[in-house]
């Protein structure tokens, strides 16, 4: 089974860019997306064979997660079941025969970190308590943007970003506890290597000199390890200020 994360950053201007033929070209049983920012009654997406399910937040325009399917889900729920966290439209869950599958879009810290509690000490808990009490049923895949890059190695600027949001040490250590807990980074299985980033900032052609982040991951539960088979991160893609990242697993 193929899987494949991507913020699109607005699904609207995504689509505008290309994003249905880059979707089209990855050739996914399943596309998680983040950042939609958008109602499902604002956008078409025309690809076919692929049933789709939204979680928009309560603020228009903003926030917003879907999934795409080509394989039947046994269920499709929207958010953790906390009213409190659930309203910017952050998580979907999918269940499949052998697994669950979640798409998430962590909050951002914002400048001057005016999130930074509400994330890590609120979102963050809540998050990884989900995913816990999903495992219990079944093992759980988890993907997108969590808004954290874990290592140095992740960034291409750590030392002049280690106060920024996205990178403190609040940020890490919160990423810390879902590999203690036993999920594991399913990129790092196959690349140890600096220099992969997921998002590259619009500013001073960060793009093109690839100083970025590697930002947005594919998760898996400890039992799932030995059935993941490649984890990608497309560069090459546009339409974004994220490129897509995927999955490859035996299930």
């Amino acid at each position: 089974m193929r899987l494949v994360s991507w913020n699109v950053n607005g699904i609207r201007a995504a689509l505008k860019k290309g994003a249905a033929d880059a979707l089209a070209s990855l050739s996914a049983d399943i596309i998680c997306l983040q950042e939609v920012r958008a109602m499902s009654d604002q956008f078409e997406i025309p690809l076919e064979r692929y049933e789709m399910y939204w979680n928009p937040a309560q603020k228009k325009g903003y926030s917003g997660t879907g999934i795409l399917s080509r394989r039947p889900f046994l269920s499709v729920t929207n958010g953790m079941g906390i009213d409190a966290l659930d309203i910017e439209g952050r998580v979907i869950t999918a269940e499949l025969n052998t697994a669950f599958v979640v798409t998430v879009y962590t909050p951002n810290s914002q400048r001057e970190l005016t999130r930074l509690a509400y994330r890590t000490r609120e979102w963050d808990t809540a998050f990884l308590t989900y995913l816990k009490t999903l495992e219990k049923k079944k093992p759980v895949i988890f993907c997108g943007d969590l808004n954290v890059a874990h290592k140095e190695i992740d960034l291409a600027n750590p030392k002049s970003n280690q106060k920024n949001a996205g990178f403190t040490p609040e940020e890490r250590a919160s990423f810390d506890n879902l590999i203690n807990a036993g999920f594991v980074d399913t990129f790092r299985i196959f690349c140890s290597e600096g220099g992969h980033y997921t998002w590259w900032s619009n500013f001073a052609k960060s793009r093109d000199r690839n100083i970025g982040w590697r930002i947005d991951y594919f998760g898996v539960s400890a039992s799932l390890h030995e059935k993941v088979t490649a984890a990608s991160i497309h560069p090459d893609i546009q339409g974004s200020d994220h490129c897509p990242i995927s999955l490859e697993i035996d299930i």
